[in-house]
């Protein structure tokens, strides 16, 4: 039965270091991941995940190596790209962004804001790269 247990550490940590590191994040929002798979595409993936924003809640600039898209579940959120006038929207919009585009999220509104994230990015490389 030890065996079992060591063999279970030593693979959990194993994977843990083969898989990039998430980016820390601001106080106010909370990304929760719901699904992450390999494409038909060699050395692409899909990760789809939950970001919820507490009102006033922001992330900065940010991009990622591959595109992103982003439908709005709840509340008011604004972004901003690269080179764009701010978006707002809200539950039900959608967003697309462009692969390694400078964008941020913020929720203007008074309530919780959320959105559901579509990643469709290059395999092993790090999901969130921040502006300096």
């Amino acid at each position: 039965m030890r065996r079992i247990y060591l063999f279970a550490i030593v693979l959990a940590a194993g994977s843990a270091a083969i898989l990039p590191a998430q980016a820390p994040r601001p106080p106010g929002s909370t990304r929760t991941d719901l699904q992450r798979h390999d494409l038909s595409i060699p050395g692409w993936e899909t990760i789809q995940a939950r970001i919820d924003f507490i009102p006033g809640a922001s992330f900065p600039a940010h991009r990622h190596p591959g595109e992103e898209i982003i439908y709005v579940l709840e509340g008011t959120l604004e972004y901003q790209l690269e080179g764009q006038p701010p978006k707002t929207l809200e539950a039900g919009d959608v967003l697309y962004v462009p692969a390694r585009v400078f964008h941020s999220a913020r929720n203007i509104g008074t309530t919780q804001g959320s959105e559901l994230a579509t990643y469709v990015v290059e395999k092993g490389k790090p999901l969130t790269e921040f502006a300096e």
